[in-house]
């Protein structure tokens, strides 16, 4: 089994910063696949950002490309989530996500772990 946490979330005004970290415990010979997904009240939830185990293949939500970066540091079993030009339309609970499979590019149903979930609200 592998928990994760969720920190780093918040409120924030459009165009502004916020970094999300996820920590892996339990059972952590690193997670393969590592990711985000978020959901905004009545939508599905969706990938946001995902990681390889070496660092050398990611993945992005359209929307989000040139905003986001997502990192990870094996040593510390965490991934990041760099958060930059934040708009309205971002404001969700972002998910953490983590797999031992290669499932960088697959839907929710194909993850295995989940955080609980942080709050980010882009507002003025």
């Amino acid at each position: 089994q592998v928990q994760l946490v969720e920190s780093g979330g918040g409120l924030v005004q459009p165009g502004g910063s916020l970094r999300l970290s996820c920590a892996a415990s339990g059972d952590t010979s690193s997670p393969y696949s590592m990711g985000w997904f978020r959901q905004a009240p009545g939508k599905e939830r969706e990938l946001v950002a995902t990681i390889d185990w070496s660092s050398s293949s990611t993945y992005y939500l359209n929307s989000v490309k040139g905003r986001f970066a997502i990192s990870r540091d094996n040593a510390k079993n965490t991934v990041f989530l760099q958060m930059n030009r934040l708009r309205p339309e971002d404001t969700a609970v972002y998910y953490c996500a983590a797999d031992r499979r290669d499932v960088i590019t697959l839907p929710p149903a194909a993850w295995g772990y989940w955080g609980q979930g942080t709050q980010v609200t882009v507002s003025s």
